[in-house]
């Protein structure tokens, strides 16, 4: 379930990017498929050791194309173990809203993009964020949770006033915002709801058929999307 548009950002084989608190590796894995020297960074060593794993086992099936690259980084988003312009291209997804010190993550990004590389910033949207947090407290009051909604204008201004061009905006996963509100609505953890684990289905079938098999319900989210879209989408270029 990719968020960020690659050909947006302008990805091409062999340009060297970070996803930056990568998490299960969702973008790191199809940055590779597209021939991409990719470093999968975060701070959860568990989580970095099965992305390893499952860059280990992309390369033996023959998904990624010849020349591709991929690795992992342990570390800190504020002080990233990278040299300045070191990267083509940046891609930090729902990560931003978890850390206090957003300033100063920030900064690190723009630091490591080299003069001319593009970046794609994804959070969630702020109308369906404020209904999940007005509609239970444990969505986003537990630790390492979200700390704080985002206004599309607020974090475009915060690339903006660090130097960075904005180009452009989207949104995504439409169909998921309904599903998070059903989970605050009946109980965060209450999983066995019937209403909770029959949407559920519905999204897992959505991700894991084929286009021709779920044509419907790709054109319903791509259509709610502008309205319903649980995560925006920002990009940004750094000038030369």
């Amino acid at each position: 379930m990719l968020t960020v548009d690659f050909d947006r950002l302008g990805l091409k084989p062999g340009d060297r990017v970070i996803d930056m608190g990568c998490g299960a590796g969702r973008h790191a894995f199809e940055m590779y498929r597209l021939g991409a020297d990719v470093v999968a960074f975060d701070q959860d060593a568990d989580e970095l050791a099965a992305v390893l794993e499952l860059f280990g086992a992309m390369k033996e099936a023959g998904e990624v194309p010849e020349g591709a690259c991929a690795d992992i980084k342990e570390g800190d988003a504020l002080q990233l173990p990278f040299a300045d312009g070191e990267f083509d291209r940046v891609v930090a997804s729902e990560i931003l809203e978890h850390i206090h010190d957003d300033h100063t993550a920030i900064l690190e990004l723009i630091r490591v993009l080299r003069p001319g590389g593009t970046m794609a910033i994804t959070v969630p949207r702020w109308g369906p964020e404020v209904i999940s947090w007005r509609l239970a407290d444990e969505y986003h009051n537990t630790p390492g949770g979200h700390i704080r909604i985002y206004t599309d204008q607020e974090l475009k201004w915060k690339f903006v006033n660090a130097g960075m061009e904005f180009t452009g905006k989207a949104h995504a996963h439409a169909l998921h915002s309904p599903y998070w509100w059903l989970k605050c609505a009946v109980g965060i953890d209450n999983t066995e709801h019937p209403l909770v684990k029959a949407y559920h289905q519905v999204l897992v079938w959505d991700i894991m058929k084929t286009p021709r098999y779920s044509t419907v319900t790709r054109l319903a989210e791509k259509a709610l999307n502008p309205v319903l879209g649980k995560s925006m989408v920002l990009y940004f270029r750094k000038p030369e």
